[in-house]
């Protein structure tokens, strides 16, 4: 099959054609913005830290530090270059600082906690996403956030990447139509897949499971794309390769007796970073950053897959892979008039190949250059057409497909830039854990779960 053209679709030049009301917390301050965050871990101390200094030292200061490791905190302090007080307290924190947003970047099930303290004690509150872990903990930021005023934005990232803006825009623009059903495959691979399994994350009661932790992601840009919201899930899902499935285990990569047989070994000592943040602060809180990836305690699910229908009627074939030999996703829409698909980082469907090991270190870098001869391609087909139509924009090399920067340059620079709805609040933050909630408890149930079993907000057909 012949491709029929080439379309240059630039998110930069489509950003124009559909912008709403939004006041960036910069906008209108004669002063820097003061924050002040907590939790120093690597996302913390880099996203929400060092780089918030570099890139954004002329609009913005930090306040204040909070961890609950006093060690970690002294090692952010001065990873950072801020001279800010520290406080391993964050009750302390809240009584003494003065500050116009706190950033909350800890383990995803104390978010609650301590973006509803904050919001008590009068401050505008960003969080890292998932917004929390369950729909209790929900419920009780939904109601401070009303009651005190105050507001609460939800970093969702992926939404702000080149790539997904441009799908965004072409979906807004029905190009093939009403969207009826959409077919979703992510894929991680056998080294970052793994490292969610060496840390907090394979605890159930700490991340909720990569049905809230990882899928959050996914599941916002569904609603985003969709420009809708879920009312019923049914899912799937176990622990296959991880934990339990393996004849031998350790406590932690160092040290460890199996090394020489364990393709899952990773020497967290050839990072002088993971060294200085966690290895040299263990005896502080006893978190162990290389954990054993066959730990017993590990007790959330590496295979999942959902089935989600949303307000509109479209309906939505999910799935999550932790141990693939490759990272990248694939999406399909299907619409009354044709067919959009498109994917990032399918080794068969890419140009140029990468080494799977060094693939997310790349993805996390700040960087915001395009890589030169790679692009993202959409590719759209009219239903009886004979050929079909490549989209294509450039593909970036920093975070999240570039999303990570162009999301904090919407919040720390005086612009009203926001296509598409593109920042995010609760009430976006609450419909992407709900459906990994609801998948969850589908799982647990074995039954489908509708969203207005978890909460009281009522899903909308059309968002906006």
């Amino acid at each position: 099959m012949e491709r029929r053209s080439f379309v240059k679709f630039t998110a930069a030049a489509g950003a124009s054609l559909m912008l709403h009301p939004f006041t960036s917390i910069a906008a209108g301050s004669a002063t820097k913005l003061k924050l002040a965050l907590v939790g120093t871990g690597v996302r913390g101390t880099g996203l929400w830290g060092k780089q918030i200094v570099s890139e954004f030292k002329d609009a913005c200061e930090f306040v204040g530090l909070s961890d609950i490791n006093p060690g970690r905190l002294a090692y952010a302090k001065e990873f950072m270059g801020v001279s800010c007080p520290t406080f391993v307290n964050v009750d302390e924190m809240l009584k003494q600082i003065k500050a116009d947003y706190i950033i909350v970047t800890t383990v995803d099930a104390t978010h609650d906690e301590i973006i509803v303290k904050a919001l008590n004690a009068g401050f505008n509150v960003i969080t890292e996403k998932p917004m929390t872990t369950d729909e209790d903990k929900c419920r009780k930021i939904l109601e401070a956030e009303k009651k005190s005023g105050k507001k609460v934005i939800v970093a969702f990232n992926y939404r702000h990447s080149v790539h997904a803006m441009q799908l965004k825009e072409l979906l807004a623009a029905n190009r093939v139509g009403k969207i009826t059903s959409v077919d979703f495959n992510w894929y991680l691979n056998v080294h970052h897949g793994a490292d969610y399994f060496r840390r907090w994350h394979g605890r159930m009661n700490k991340g909720g499971s990569l049905w809230v932790h990882k899928a959050t992601h996914h599941f916002d840009l569904l609603n985003w794309w969709l420009n809708s919201e879920p009312v019923e899930v049914s899912a799937y899902g176990s622990l296959d390769h991880y934990g339990k499935n393996n004849e031998f285990r350790g406590t932690k990569c160092r040290g460890c007796e199996h090394k020489p047989k364990c393709k899952f070994y990773w020497d967290i000592t050839a990072n002088k970073h993971n060294v200085n943040l966690y290895v040299n602060n263990e005896q502080h809180d006893g978190y162990i950053r290389d954990g054993c990836v066959w730990s017993n305690d590990i007790d959330i699910y590496d295979k999942m897959s959902a089935q989600i229908i949303y307000a509109n009627g479209v309906t939505v074939n999910y799935s999550l892979t932790t141990y693939s030999p490759y990272e990248g996703w694939q999406i399909a829409f299907n619409g009354m008039k044709g067919r959009i698909e498109t994917w990032e980082d399918i080794p068969y469907l890419q140009k140029t190949k990468m080494d799977e090991s060094k693939r997310h270190a790349i993805e996390m870098s700040n960087a915001d250059d395009a890589i030169a001869g790679e692009a993202n391609e959409i590719l759209a087909w009219d239903n009886f057409g004979k050929d079909f139509e490549v989209y294509t924009t450039a593909k970036i090399r920093g975070g999240h497909g570039g999303g990570d920067i162009r999301m904090q340059r919407r919040m720390f620079t005086n612009t009203n830039d926001n296509p598409h709805h593109v920042m995010a609040g609760t009430r976006e933050g609450a419909m992407s854990i709900l459906i990994g909630i609801a998948a969850r408890k589908s799982i647990q149930l074995k039954r489908p779960v509708k969203i207005s079993e978890l909460t009281d907000l009522v899903p909308m057909a059309n968002r906006f």
